[in-house]
């Protein structure tokens, strides 16, 4: 999702999501409907949907790169959730699904959206601007790491043990790694990437203020999701009247990078994640997490021709292997 980044879905505790939104277990909320555990004949199998769904989030960061070619990072983050507000809104209309109410959710919806879409997809835009998206690619998996680290002290049911704080410190080697810390970190661009940690610290906050203020809420995933996507419309919308000047053109590369990476990167890609939690469970669906720098890396590499040191792909393994250290749990 960037990754992932990924908008709310409220329901019993979550592990903590990575962006490009991000992915993140998405248990199913109070009062939504059971849905089918068991694949269907007309439905692609599991593991075909978790690659593309790999895929997809992997190349945000490169659809993020080339919508800032074009488009201010403020616009760019307002495609992509004005984009994916309105794929996750054609899925309720076509489901004859209503929108959550009550002004107590849509306040702590507005709270949810700034921290999980509104703030990190215009941080990821404006690192890339100086950065480049495989970096970006990286920094967004150290969003478990955060997790981890701010759980410590922010949610009592995340005692630390032993595996889980080496894996924080194993995680934040890697991070050392990447930036190559022993050459000095020169030739990094430090606004940058310290903009792209910083969105990758905004989900494990929201995600701690989701599960404080609306892991009871009623309502489906994609119906609170789509609202939150929709709060974060207008929020990035009053942003960019602000401080930002309409475009005044629409090269095409760019304009479909930014449809791209709202309809599919932050819409279609939620919802095929809601479907791999239902059938194969959490554990499984969140996996994807650690494919998502690999190929955002290679893309990278292969489409952008962005420069790829040793440090770099030694670097984001020790990362992942640190943030998988820290969603383990006693049995």
């Amino acid at each position: 999702m960037s990754a992932p980044s990924t908008p709310v879905a409220p329901g019993t505790p979550t592990s903590h999501p990575s962006p490009t939104s991000t992915p993140t277990s998405i248990p199913t909320p109070a009062g939504a409907p059971a849905a089918k555990a068991h694949a269907t004949g007309t439905r692609l199998d599991w593991r075909l949907r978790f690659a593309v769904l790999s895929v997809i989030w992997g190349f945000s960061f490169l659809l993020i790169k080339v919508g800032t070619e074009a488009y201010a990072p403020f616009q760019v983050a307002l495609g992509r959730v004005f984009f994916g507000a309105l794929a996750l809104l054609t899925v309720l209309l076509i489901r004859r699904e209503s929108l959550p109410r009550g002004r107590r959710t849509w306040a702590h919806l507005t709270v949810a959206a700034l921290l999980l879409n509104t703030a990190p997809f215009s941080l990821f835009a404006y690192a890339e601007l100086s950065i480049p998206s495989s970096l970006a690619g990286i920094c967004n998996a150290t969003s478990p790491l955060w997790g981890m680290a701010l759980s410590l002290v922010a949610l009592s049911e995340d005692r630390p043990t032993r595996r889980r704080v080496a894996g924080l410190g194993l995680g934040f080697l890697g991070v050392l790694t990447v930036l190559g810390a022993w050459q000095g970190f020169s030739g990094l661009d430090a606004k940058g990437t310290a903009l792209a940690l910083l969105a990758a610290l905004c989900y494990p906050i929201g995600w701690i203020y989701v599960r404080r203020t609306l892991a009871s809420t009623p309502g489906s995933p994609v119906a609170l999701t789509g609202a939150q996507l929709l709060v974060s419309t207008l929020q990035l919308a009053a942003v960019s009247a602000l401080f930002t000047s309409a475009p005044t053109s629409f090269p095409l590369w760019p304009t479909l990078s930014v449809i791209a990476l709202g309809a599919l990167g932050t819409g279609m890609a939620l919802q095929m994640q809601y479907g791999l939690v239902t059938e194969v469970g959490p554990t499984t669906a969140q996996m994807v997490t650690y494919f998502i720098p690999v190929i955002a890396t290679t893309a990278g590499v292969l489409l952008l021709d962005e420069q790829l040191h040793w440090n770099t792909p030694v670097g984001a393994a020790v990362v992942l292997a640190g943030a998988a250290l820290t969603q383990t749990r006693r049995r």
